[in-house]
C-alpha cells in the first residue's frame, strides 16, 4: 500500500514539473521528497520568479499535512522568499493550488477542504501568466 501511494505521489509530481516546464520554468524535483520535512516537492523558477510546491495526489474529501511538515514549508518560504502552495492533485479535475495561510490549522495538522481548494479555484494557468 506505501509503495502504491508513493508512486501515485512521485507521478502527480512529475506531471506537475513537466506542466510547469512546458510553460517555461526552471524546475526541480527535489531528492527525498516524500521523505523527509526539510524541502519541498517541486521548485520552479521562472524570470526571478520562484515557487515552490508540496505536491499531494489524494482522492478525499480533504487534504491535511502535519504540523512539522507545514511549519517545514512556511520557513522554507520565509527563508527563500518564493510563493509557497500546497498542490492537491484531485482525480478527474487536475491541479488545485492552495497558499499556505488558506489552511486550517487543528490539533494534529493543517487542513483544507476539497470545497475550498475548488471555491478558491486557484489553477495551473492562473500561476504561470
Amino acid at each position: 500500500m506505501a509503495i502504491q501511494r508513493y508512486s501515485k505521489g512521485a507521478r502527480g509530481e512529475r506531471e506537475l514539473l513537466n506542466a510547469l516546464y512546458d510553460k517555461g520554468f526552471s524546475v526541480v524535483r527535489a531528492a527525498g521528497s516524500g521523505v523527509n520535512s526539510i524541502s519541498p516537492d517541486i521548485i520552479a523558477v521562472k524570470s526571478g520568479r520562484g515557487m515552490v510546491f508540496e505536491c499531494k495526489a489524494w482522492d478525499r474529501g480533504s487534504l491535511s499535512i502535519d504540523h512539522e511538515k507545514f511549519e517545514s514549508l512556511r520557513s522554507w518560504r520565509d527563508n527563500a522568499l518564493m510563493e509557497t502552495y500546497m498542490a492537491w492533485r484531485m482525480n478527474g479535475q487536475g491541479w488545485y493550488f492552495i497558499k499556505l495561510e488558506e489552511m486550517t490549522r487543528n490539533d494534529r495538522s493543517y487542513t483544507v477542504t476539497k470545497k475550498r481548494a475548488v471555491d478558491i479555484g486557484r489553477r495551473l494557468d492562473s500561476l504561470v501568466q
